[in-house]
């Protein structure tokens, strides 16, 4: 049984971001489930999803006020670091710091889905961001100043 399964309480409200981190948490159940010989293709897949999925989420951010240092794009940067550098020790066929890392994504990724994500989701819909397109339909809405913190209330 994986981990970490989709539910209500991870859906923001935004389908290309809902079905993204559908997406994530599908490939992390294949990771978790993955025997050995499997394992590292599975986290290769995981790792170049979240890369896109990442820099989507990083795009919208530049695009709508976001300082390019924000916290949120540094976690974003951190773990991605992290998930290569599992890759790289899968490939020495050390499995057993990927399957850590799946485990630790599966207790991380709810917190930053309801928190960070959920300000970003708020704030692109504050601006009217059609996430299709990029289009801003509402630029007045955009912040003055970049946004150094998460976009939430609960950071800088």
């Amino acid at each position: 049984m994986a981990h970490l399964a989709w539910s209500e309480a991870l859906e923001l409200g935004l389908d290309v971001m809902d079905d993204t981190h559908r997406e994530f948490v599908d490939l992390l159940a294949r990771c978790e489930a993955a025997p050995d010989a499997g394992l590292p293709a599975a986290w290769d897949a995981l790792i170049a999803h979240t890369d896109d999925h990442f820099g989507r989420e990083d795009a919208w951010m530049a695009a709508t006020g976001f300082a390019s240092v924000n916290c949120h794009t540094t976690q974003h940067r951190v773990v991605l670091e992290v998930m290569r550098e599992g890759s790289r020790l899968g490939r020495e066929g050390q499995l057993a710091p990927i399957r850590q890392m799946v485990h630790e994504l599966g207790l991380w990724f709810p917190q930053h889905a309801q928190t960070m994500d959920a300000a970003l989701a708020l704030h692109l819909r504050s601006a009217g961001m059609d996430l299709h397109t990029g289009q801003v339909a509402l630029p007045a809405a955009l912040p003055a100043q970049a946004i150094s913190g998460c976009g939430g209330a609960s950071c800088g």
